[in-house]
């Protein structure tokens, strides 16, 4: 079931938006275009306005300024049901009373879509959904993940030019949220469908999205790709925020052969010096992208903390005054005397300047 994305216009485009409460701005200037066929994801801490931008999007929240296209047409004044959209919520709403095949077909019934074609598009959502088997029965029936797809199921039936979920996995437990993670990775694939999403986890959005939409307080901090996001965030707030466990973000001062962190000098080698740096920047630094030294060590630091997660090891250090972790393979000895040798990819490493917080990238 692949859905018609042939238009050229944009699938979404957001222009100037902002929303207001009274005098309390939620949303401030916001700026999004989408394509066909894209997965956006809207992430950010409670708060931020994820979902208040999604409710704008869907005409459940009226705008207070800016304008909204949804396929090219401009739906800002236009009631939800004019919007061609569908819509699949966090508490999954469906009908106690109707069975499964009852629920997906519900809209297509008061559309007033003749029996025999509902018929079809029921049985045809169904199998890619893998609820075929579940078609006479009720909600109280069926598991959370099942819940799920029947509300997913009752929206694809729509072929709208957008589907919008808010934070669709939250009420699942973390063995089920990480299965219907690939669910809905696989049917943004087979359909081809535009998705705008919204979640709290930045894994969910790492690993779904396109792109991504990081927001905070009202005000969209960065649009990228997911990798774009996590490998050069635009400021401190996406570097901590994007990433588990998060970037470590270390007070720094620049000398002419590198970063000097604490009392501890890392050699960032050629080229540095060519550099236009302020004197203070923070350091961003990925724990992953600390290694165990095999040659020359950058840095020399005492374990103070041990987490064991199997395969490998988040180690806590103290570095500049602040904590620093390091993800390492395999496992160590907390109790160990003595330092550890440690290296750091200098390639990887990202600096922000250390008043505004904004990326460095002369």
């Amino acid at each position: 079931m692949a859905l018609d994305q042939s238009t050229t216009a944009a699938a979404l485009e957001i222009n100037a938006l902002k929303k207001s409460y009274g005098a309390v701005e939620v949303l401030k200037d916001v700026n999004v275009s989408m394509a066909p066929g894209e997965f956006l994801v809207l992430v950010g801490p409670s708060g931020c306005g994820k979902s208040t931008l999604l409710n704008c999007i869907a005409g459940l929240e009226e705008i207070t300024s800016g304008e909204l296209k949804i396929g090219g047409r401009d739906v800002t004044n236009e009631p939800p049901k004019d919007r061609d959209i569908a819509m699949v919520f966090q508490s999954y709403a469906l009908y106690p009373t109707m069975t499964v095949a009852e629920n997906i077909g519900f809209g297509m019934k008061i559309r007033k879509v003749p029996a025999e074609k509902a018929k079809a598009k029921i049985d045809e959502v169904a199998k890619l959904l893998q609820i075929d088997h579940l078609l006479d029965r009720q909600p109280s029936q069926l598991s959370g993940g099942q819940r799920q797809r029947v509300a997913m199921g009752r929206a694809l039936v729509r072929e709208p030019k957008l589907f919008l979920f808010d934070e669709p996995l939250s009420n699942l437990d973390a063995k089920l949220r990480v299965e219907m993670r690939a669910e809905i990775k696989r049917l943004h694939k087979t359909t081809g469908a535009s998705i705008v999403y919204v979640t709290h986890d930045q894994i969910e959005a790492m690993t779904l999205a396109t792109r991504i939409v990081v927001l905070k307080g009202g005000i969209v901090q960065q649009i990228g790709t997911p990798h774009e996001i996590y490998d050069r965030p635009t400021n401190t707030f996406v570097a901590d925020f994007m990433g588990t466990p998060p970037m470590n973000l270390m007070p720094a001062t620049v000398t002419k052969k590198g970063l000097l962190l604490g009392d501890q000098e890392v050699d960032m080698g050629k080229g540095w010096g060519d550099r236009k740096l302020p004197e203070q920047v923070i350091a961003g630094i990925r724990p992953e992208h600390v290694f165990v030294a095999s040659d020359k060590a950058d840095l020399r630091l005492r374990p103070e903390m041990v987490e064991h997660t199997g395969a490998e090891s988040f180690v806590l250090f103290r570095l500049a005054g602040k904590p620093f972790l390091a993800k390492l393979p395999g496992r160590f000895d907390e109790d160990a005397p003595g330092e550890l040798e440690l290296e750091i990819d200098r390639a990887a490493v990202n600096l922000f300047d250390a008043t505004t917080g904004m990326r460095i990238d002369s």
